[in-house]
């Protein structure tokens, strides 16, 4: 009889598992990206408004700014070393993606605005690469942008203007009609961010 039991109980955990199951695959929403994703973010709730002055002192918001594939990136230029190295990676993986017929923007949000002013961006800009969008902004504007995309930065303490910035060096991609899809790490190269740059475009593409 105990076994009789016993095996009752399993044939219904197993039902369960599997009416679980088809509950799963048939009714939680598809992701069309699962096959380009590098990152562990599903989309989500990263990324959203920002209003920022671009290099020609203009103010501008995200809609103005992410009209196209974008790889958006939080930094500042008086940065020693992570940022020009990461920066080069990403409009590298520009010149990559324009080789295989794709336009994606490549886009610096500086989080140093006392130092980060519309015309060094504007010569940021013609140093780094003739696609770049560098922004700038107040403090409470950059302020902003950083807590939408869920970065992190702060000033190290300094008795000149000679300061560092810690921060986070995650580079975002974003897709018009849709936000954010995923993120590249430091580690990523730029040929493999050019592969899965192409992979979101064409899945999206698909969509369409």
């Amino acid at each position: 009889m105990t076994r009789l039991y016993a095996g009752l109980a399993a044939a219904a955990v197993a039902a369960l598992l599997g009416a679980s199951t088809w509950y799963v695959l048939f009714n939680s929403p598809a992701d069309a990206f699962a096959q380009c994703r590098q990152g562990q973010v599903a989309g989500g709730d990263i990324g959203g408004p920002f209003t920022l002055v671009n290099s020609a002192g203009q103010t501008v918001t995200d809609t103005e700014v992410l009209t196209k594939p974008a790889l958006v990136y939080f930094g500042y230029t008086f940065c020693p070393d992570v940022c020009p190295f990461d920066m080069a990676r990403n409009v590298e993986a520009v010149d990559i993606l324009e080789d295989r017929g794709l336009d994606v923007t490549p886009v610096f949000i500086s989080i140093d605005p006392e130092r980060d002013t519309p015309d060094s961006l504007a010569d940021y800009e013609a140093n780094m690469h003739p696609k770049l969008i560098a922004l700038t902004g107040t403090d409470e504007q950059v302020k902003t942008a950083s807590q939408a995309y869920k970065t992190f930065y702060r000033r190290q303490p300094s008795e000149d203007e000679f300061y560092l910035i810690d921060h986070s060096t995650f580079t975002y991609l974003m897709l018009p009609g849709t936000g954010f899809v995923d993120f590249f790490r430091r580690e990523v190269t730029s040929d493999q961010m050019a592969e899965g740059v192409a992979c979101f475009i064409e899945a999206s593409a698909g969509q369409n």
